[in-house]
């Protein structure tokens, strides 16, 4: 026998005893403890056809659907109408086939002794499992819970038949919650108090169950972690509990992202699926960071297909293998190639007529772009640019994305210049039937080449952490964020606008590295944070804005439009020329840069 059915048989015998005793129990009752002879022949003669009928309501309102160890209210909800019906029945067929002998102060005891012994077995049972669990927890790992809210309720309503967890007190700042408890839990002190509550508990992690929180709020919550010598977890966000992505009891390690806690990203969802939905889209770059991000995001909007143009054999074949996987029924065709390929460029283009292209491949690491790679770097990031966009007008798209960014602005390094430089060739080339648009904006959490990554690996080696300047800060954003915007303001523009993307408020870099060596579980103490040094090419700050350009706001709250200088009339045929005349060394690179760009300011010069 399946042993689900056999507890399932096991809660149905149950049931028809409890129904049999509660009809006994209820003529008992009716002759003050002293049945007449003559009633208990009635009585048991009627039991023939009343159990019969009272499983058969069991049946009907499905009390063998769920599992007795997590009985609650809905379970005894159903019990208490499978009673009644019952009685309402018998009353019925009294009526019809005229039975007699039977009082009629039963039918108002039976269910009543009825309900209170089904209700009350489930009850125990489940107690008695509660019971046995908590006694099985005593070798669980100890944890406070920071916030008393419902999530916490429901947290610990989770945790509490859990083998690996035991909750041992809450804290929260709410004052009036003190000494209060929750589902058995006891509210402990404030957040401050965490120190002294876990020497006190022997407890050694603590869960931040603060969903609803601010940044500012959940970074105080780690660095009280931290002082207290705690190991630090959370449950997911708000956003991503509303959005049905995860539940409030998925405990898991805190990430960056959840200290930076931007808010989530609104999007025009109707306007994006109907630019998009039934549509070819090309995408370059398309297994890079951003570029990736861009063609999931792109899924979400069923277009017709998705063209991923990619130079990384491996990298496409990995974002091919995870459409595959995530998005089956998304078609896809994974193209390799060269953004500097015109013949190659045209020709995908003509086969698979894209209706928007997306222009995400470039080179961006700052110090490797700066000296020997300079050249590569205007290479592929304006004329990869400019051939794209020939491609793309020939081929008839109707809309070209440039994704850009930051280090466009007043630029000091060869990859800054050089994506600024393919912004001015976007901006030039709108005044055909093609649209241009270019988004530009700062750095994203975990790309290829950023800092996170490069943080994580020295906090694995043991240390130190190399931050280039103490005051060094940047501008951040997730790549999720990053894509959705980038699909926002494709969406938004009618053609030659630079979209400038709100990236709040500037983060120092120090503090990032500090943030990761926490969350990793170190203290500075034991990875140390050392000054290497601006490298080359690199700001002390970033900048979203060049000198002179000012912005419109645009009905997204995250979206401005920056205002910049026209573009002479033959300002592209000289950069062609200029292209074609590029000098092998990097410096020399950088000193044309300068003729070429007057906003370029070399930080070598």
């Amino acid at each position: 026998m399946i042993p689900h059915q056999g507890r399932s048989y096991a809660a149905l015998g149950h049931d028809v005893m409890a129904a049999g005793l509660a009809w006994m129990a209820a003529f008992w009752l009716r002759f003050n403890l002293d049945i007449p002879v003559f009633f208990v022949e009635h009585m048991l003669k009627n039991m023939l056809w009343i159990i019969p009928l009272q499983l058969v309501t069991f049946l009907g309102f499905g009390l063998y659907r769920g599992i007795w160890r997590y009985a609650s209210v809905p379970d005894l909800k159903r019990i208490v109408l499978a009673a009644g019906c019952a009685v309402a029945c018998m009353f019925l067929i009294i009526r019809l086939v005229d039975i007699p002998h039977i009082p009629r102060s039963v039918f108002l005891v039976y269910p009543i002794i009825l309900v209170m012994v089904m209700g009350g077995s489930r009850l125990l049972y489940r107690a008695w499992k509660e019971h046995a669990s908590a006694s099985r927890s005593l070798a669980a790992r100890h944890i406070l819970v920071l916030g008393a809210g419902d999530a916490a309720a429901d947290l610990i309503k989770h945790l509490s038949r859990s083998r690996q967890w035991r909750v041992m007190g809450l804290l929260d700042d709410n004052a009036a919650r003190l000494g209060r408890q929750i589902n058995g839990v006891t509210v402990l002190g404030e957040l401050d108090n965490l120190e002294v509550v876990s020497r006190r508990l022997n407890v050694e992690e603590a869960v931040i169950a603060m969903p609803e929180a601010t940044h500012q709020q959940r970074r105080r919550a780690l660095e009280i972690c931290s002082r207290a010598g705690l190991r630090a977890m959370t449950i997911p966000s708000l956003t991503d509990i509303v959005s049905g992505k995860v539940t409030v009891t998925q405990i898991r390690k805190i990430e960056l992202d959840d200290l930076l806690g931007r808010p989530p990203v609104s999007l025009d969802t109707s306007g994006l699926t109907e630019w998009l939905a039934l549509r070819t889209v090309m995408v370059t770059g398309a297994g890079g960071s951003i570029g990736s991000e861009l063609c999931r995001q792109l899924a979400r909007f069923h277009p017709d297909l998705i063209v991923l143009y990619e130079l990384n054999e491996f990298a496409l074949y990995c974002l091919e293998q995870e459409f595959r996987n995530t998005f089956p029924d998304i078609p896809i065709a994974a193209v390799i190639g060269d953004v500097k390929d015109s013949n190659r460029l045209e020709a995908v283009i003509e086969r698979y007529r894209p209706t928007t292209l997306f222009h995400a491949a470039a080179y961006k690491h700052v110090p490797l772009m700066e000296d020997i790679n300079a050249g590569e770097a205007i290479r592929n990031n304006v004329l990869g640019t400019l051939r794209t966009a020939r491609a793309a007008i020939s081929g008839g798209v109707q809309k070209f994305v440039l994704v850009s960014t930051d280090k466009a602005v007043n630029p000091t390094n060869v990859m800054g210049a050089s994506k600024r430089l393919a912004e001015l060739v976007c901006s030039s080339l709108q005044k055909g039937q093609t649209h241009f648009v270019t988004v530009r904006f700062g750095n994203v959490l975990g790309s290829t080449g950023s800092v996170i990554p490069k943080f994580r690996q020295q906090i694995l080696a043991g240390g130190p952490v190399t931050v280039t300047h103490p005051e060094i800060t940047r501008y951040f954003m997730s790549i999720p964020e990053a894509a959705q915007l980038v699909l926002q303001a494709g969406l938004m523009g009618k053609g030659g606008e630079v979209f400038v993307l709100d990236m709040g408020d500037a983060i120092k870099i120090v503090d990032l590295a500090r943030d990761l060596i926490r969350l990793s579980g170190f203290s500075e103490k034991e990875i140390k944070i050392e000054f290497s040094g601006l490298r080359p090419g690199e700001k002390l700050y970033e900048e979203l804005l060049a000198d002179g350009e000012t912005t419109l706001p645009t009905p997204h709250p995250k979206l401005r439009i920056a205002l910049s200088t026209d573009v002479p009339q033959d300002w592209l045929e000289n950069l062609e020329t200029w292209l074609t005349q590029l000098p092998a060394d990097g410096e020399g690179i950088r000193l044309r840069l300068a003729e070429q760009l007057s906003e370029y300011a070399s930080s070598g010069s």
